[in-house]
Formats: C-alpha cells, sequence, structure tokens
C-alpha cells in the first residue's frame, strides 16, 4: 500500500490544500503490517496507539475520522483535555443523521475489530465509543484518581507505592484497573521504570492484588538508532516471557507494550504488541525530541518514586 497525501477538492479561485495527517496514518500503518509479517504475525495482533501529547484538537478528530480508536497520553492533565474533546467529537456525531457516514465510511479501524483473532490474544475491551485512553507517561500517586476515572489501560506502574494506590482507589469504585509494569530495561539512571532484578518480585506482589489486574510489561529503549534499541527491547521480552511461564498474574498476562516513533519497528521484531507511535503520525513535536517529556510536579511528595 502506498501512501498519498488526501487533496481538498477546490474551486479555481481557491488554493489547493493538503493534510498530511491520513498520509502519515496510513503509512504508519503499512510499517506496523509489514513488521508484524517479517515477525510472522498478523497486523491485527500489534495494537497502535497514537500518542496525542503533540496533537492539535482538529488533529485528533481526523484520527476519529479515519476510525482510529487507540489514543495515548504522557501527562493526566492534558489526557483529560483531549478526552473532552473526543466526547465533544462523539456528542456531534449523536446528532448527525443516521445515513450519513461517520468513521471515515467503514466504521473500523485495523485495530478494532481484530480482538477476536489476536494471538496470544491480548484482548482490551474498548471504552465508550470504542475510545480506549492509555496512560503512558509516569504517573504519580496523587494524580491516579484523575487517571483511573478516562484510562482504559496504565503503562507505566513502575513502584509497589503506586500500584497500592490504585489497588485503593479502584477499590472505592468497586472496579477493576488493568495496568503494565513499566520496567527500565535500558537501564539509564533518567529513565522512569522498575529495575530489572526487582521486576519479578514486584510482579507477584501486584498480581496479589484483588482490584488491579497485571497484563503485561511496558518499557523505553535509549536514544539512538532504531538497532540500538533492540538489546532493551530483547531483555524486556525475555522477562515478559520468564513471567508469563511463572504465571505473576492471575488473568492475562499477554501485552507488550513496546517502541515509539523511532523504533517501533524494531520492538514488533522483538515481540511488541502495543506500539506508542507520535511524531510519526502527528508531525514533529513543535518544541524537543519525542521523548523528552517533562515531569508534573508532584504536590506533597518526591518527584521521583522509586
Amino acid at each position: 500500500m502506498t501512501a498519498r497525501e488526501l487533496t481538498v477538492p477546490t474551486t479555481p479561485a481557491a488554493k489547493v490544500t493538503t493534510d498530511p495527517l491520513p498520509a502519515r496514518y496510513a503509512n504508519v500503518q503499512e510499517r506496523v503490517a509489514q513488521a508484524a509479517k517479517r515477525s510472522g504475525r498478523k497486523p491485527g495482533e500489534i495494537i497502535l496507539v497514537a500518542v496525542t501529547k503533540n496533537a492539535a484538537p482538529e488533529q485528533i478528530r481526523t484520527l476519529l475520522d479515519l476510525g482510529h480508536r487507540d489514543f495515548g497520553e504522557n501527562r493526566v492533565q492534558v489526557l483529560m483535555q483531549h478526552a473532552a474533546i473526543v466526547e465533544e467529537y462523539f456528542a456531534r456525531q449523536r446528532l448527525v443523521p443516521a445515513g450519513r457516514p461517520r468513521n471515515g465510511g467503514n466504521g473500523e479501524s485495523l485495530f478494532e475489530t481484530a480482538d477476536a483473532k489476536l494471538r496470544p490474544a491480548p484482548t482490551l475491551p474498548a471504552g465508550r465509543d470504542g475510545v480506549r485512553w492509555h496512560m503512558i507517561g509516569h504517573l504519580q500517586r496523587n494524580k491516579a484518581r484523575k487517571v483511573v476515572e478516562f484510562t482504559r489501560l496504565i503503562h507505566s506502574v513502575d513502584s509497589l507505592r503506586l500500584a497500592e494506590e490504585l489497588q485503593q482507589l479502584a477499590l472505592r469504585r468497586d472496579q477493576v484497573i488493568e495496568v503494565l509494569l513499566q520496567v527500565n530495561c535500558s537501564g539509564e539512571a533518567q529513565k522512569f521504570g522498575c529495575p530489572l532484578p526487582a521486576a519479578i518480585p514486584l510482579a507477584e506482589q501486584i498480581g496479589t492484588m484483588i482490584n488491579v489486574r497485571l497484563r503485561g510489561l511496558m518499557t523505553m529503549a535509549a536514544e539512538g538508532k532504531p538497532e540500538d534499541a533492540r538489546p532493551a527491547f530483547a531483555r524486556c521480552r525475555d522477562l515478559f516471557e520468564e513471567m508469563a511461564t511463572r504465571g505473576v498474574s492471575e488473568g492475562p498476562f499477554n501485552l507488550l507494550s513496546m517502541g515509539m516513533s523511532g523504533d517501533f519497528e524494531v520492538a514488533i521484531s522483538e515481540g511488541a504488541n502495543i506500539v506508542r507511535v507520535g511524531s510519526a503520525i502527528f508531525g514533529a513535536a513543535p518544541t524537543g525530541p519525542e521523548r523528552a517529556e517533562p515531569v508534573e510536579p508532584d504536590e506533597g511528595e518526591d518527584s521521583v518514586e522509586s
């Protein structure tokens, strides 16, 4: 499939405008599909999370029109703002006459209809209007309450204290919160994530919690060329497979979140079934690299949790 820019028809007096986002999105979908095939899997086995932290509201709406339904955010406040944009979009859509196409004409996305076919069945039921919000950034305990109201999957649980806070919140809300354990597989001091040697004991502790369901692992590789990320992804995959064999969680343990715009194809080749892609879809960030996400200041506790 060749991605092409979509040209909006105009009158002779009007300027021809193009929106590069559909072409970038199609290109990412094709790259995901090809990477999956090279690793012996089907494209539907990979969940593409569109990271919206640098996306404009109209870009989010465009992606919704194209049928995409998995979105990720690094910061709690931005997640809430963008979730409101999505809610407004669907509220407007519900007012549209039934005969008018809504989601780009087909009502489906590459990953929305494939849950029943996934191997090894990394199912993740959708929320309201089919949208699934993923919290992918560092989560502080005093922000956790807001996150559980909007988020389908939390990728960044990296301490027992945070898991315990989520357990208490979920218990009070009488719900189950699904999470991934973030592991620091690159060994970088500035990276968040549980250290590799502590990952299995922490996973076993989380696995005993009634209202927190551990679904798998997440990691970030060091910056560099795509192939430079392979060792960190391989370490995370090996740990993921060991944990799955041990049965650290009573429920399904089958989600492996690895890879960003610069290295998601390598991540898929190493076993990722969730990739988190921002700039490759929405365009380059206006300031700083995609990985340089500032941490929201904590209120009443240390900014870095151990």
